[in-house]
């Protein structure tokens, strides 16, 4: 009995050590998943993870002073997203993310109502994954938005 007692309050443990963000529902939903798309375009399923953002709140933000962080399932990934400004942005195979780009990430403000893409490795994302995506300012180091969507 102690030793099922020792091992869930080790479970309970490793559990807010590992998830205290994920669930604060402190943290604003400004920047929204709109979409995840798993096929190329014409249908045909290539697990593309070409993932869209909304900018939802009512202020613009300097994109290259917000960078990103993104959980499949819960685990952080080892993508890198230092800059969600597209002429900052340096895309690298070795980091998970090909290519950023659309309207938020233009010019020097993300503003209302204006989408990015992130165009992830193929084969990150798979129908049914819950997928979240954190953004964070930069000079700040404060988490502004946190969304969470299912692929």
């Amino acid at each position: 009995m102690l030793v099922v007692t020792f091992i869930l309050a080790v479970l309970v443990l490793l559990m807010m050590v590992q998830l205290p963000n994920m669930y604060d529902p402190s943290v604003p939903a400004i920047f929204k998943i709109t979409k995840i798309r798993h096929d190329d375009g014409n249908n045909n399923l290539n697990y593309d993870s070409r993932m869209m953002v909304m900018n939802t709140g009512t202020s613009g933000y300097m994109n290259k002073n917000l960078y990103a962080k993104t959980y499949r399932n819960g685990i952080e990934l080892n993508c890198k997203i230092p800059t969600l400004n597209g002429n900052a942005f340096i895309p690298t195979h070795h980091y998970m993310v090909q290519t950023l780009g659309g309207l938020g990430s233009q010019g020097i403000t993300w503003g209302p109502g204006e989408s990015i893409f992130i165009d992830f490795t193929d084969k990150t994302f798979h129908p049914g994954d819950v997928v979240t995506f954190e953004v964070y300012d930069a000079v700040t180091q404060q988490i502004i938005s946190r969304h969470t969507y299912t692929a």
